[in-house]
């Protein structure tokens, strides 16, 4: 299995060492995600302190910013680190689109299909020089000169991953992503009653193998040193959980579970302005649905249970003060962990 950490992003002179420091420990790929600070600076800098650790936003969010201006910063950090960005977009929900960037809401699945093969048109362009001509119900993309065009790298075409919870996203991941990044709030019951068929359906439409998809997650990683730490992390989950729980879009996955209800009530308290008391609504036997917990000891077997079979990658984010030999002997413990991912598929011609 391959495993994830996340990047520093609020101080940026923490990331090159921090960087240097998860690739020694043999991590497969340094992440950031798009909350509080940018997701993709610290990707540019972490490409220049490394040189193997793939380098992936997860996820960064995809409307509000125009396919072109994301793809020329995908090109420029796959460029300056030979090839190791993988792209992982996100929707975001209606509300985060109107009220937060001020853009406007369109069903998001095909939005996300549009955006995904538009990248691609400007990569091509870019790559082979050619005429960018591309026309599709959210993006008519016709105009490219050269004083705006890249130089061709000679490298494999950036990988892109789509963030899913709904069918219809999952489906638009199978069909055009090479990857998906699924939700933290997302049980090993979702991900092989609901997210597998949907995005093997989504492979079938397209031709494509299983073999090149990267299956991402779905969970979280609870760990320490010893039960009180994993204690204190499971209550970081208990507040992510209350809050991610508290958006309607995610009721379904707690439906699965009999918990709609819970989700309802969450729901009612962000209306209610309540954000600190949601995580007093989620139970210890809650926060183990969504969640691999164990100490450092324990941790290998409960991401095998938790994700082992299914899932092609996690991320693991180790407290402050693991020792070096000790990250490496975990993450070692845990690549070994069997999956089904062989690589992607990034040829110029193999992408749809």
């Amino acid at each position: 299995m391959r495993v994830f950490t996340i990047l520093p992003q609020r101080h940026w002179r923490d990331v090159e060492p921090a960087a240097r420091e998860a690739e020694t420990a043999g991590f497969d790929a340094l992440m950031t995600v798009e909350l509080g600070h940018d997701p993709i600076t610290p990707l540019a800098l972490a490409a220049l302190a490394t040189d193997r650790v793939e380098l992936t936003p997860s996820v960064v969010v995809a409307f509000p910013r125009s396919p072109t201006v994301l793809a020329q910063q995908a090109w420029d950090i796959h460029a300056n680190s030979a090839g190791r960005l993988v792209l992982g977009l996100g929707s975001q929900v209606k509300g985060h689109n109107e009220r937060r960037f001020g853009i406007a809401w369109t069903p998001p699945a095909p939005r996300m299909r549009d955006y995904v093969q538009a990248l691609r048109a400007v990569w091509r362009a870019w790559e082979t020089r050619g005429r960018l001509n591309y026309d599709s119900p959210h993006y008519k993309l016709t105009l490219m000169t050269p004083d705006f065009s890249p130089e061709p790298t000679g490298l494999p075409i950036p990988a892109v991953t789509v963030a899913a919870v709904g069918e219809a996203m999952l489906r638009v991941a199978g069909q055009v992503g090479d990857g998906v990044r699924l939700h933290p709030l997302c049980s090993r019951a979702y991900l092989e009653q609901v997210c597998m068929p949907q995005m093997m359906e989504g492979m079938r439409r397209s031709g494509r193998s299983r073999l090149n998809f990267d299956v991402h997650g779905g969970g979280f990683v609870c760990t320490g040193p010893d039960e009180q730490t994993v204690a204190a992390e499971m209550e970081k989950a208990r507040r992510r959980i209350g809050f991610y729980g508290s958006t309607r879009t995610y009721l379904p996955i707690l439906s699965l579970h009999g918990l709609q209800d819970l989700g309802l009530k969450l729901h009612r308290m962000s209306v209610e302005g309540h954000w600190d008391r949601m995580a007093a609504e989620i139970s210890d036997d809650t926060v183990r649905i969504f969640a691999a917990c164990g100490t450092y000891a324990e941790l290998p077997s409960a991401i095998e249970k938790r994700f082992g079979g299914i899932a092609d990658s996690i991320d693991m984010h180790l407290p402050a003060g693991t020792s070096a030999s000790l990250a490496r002997e975990l993450v070692a413990d845990i690549k070994r962990i069997p999956h089904t991912f062989a690589g992607f598929n990034t040829n110029w011609q193999g992408t749809p």
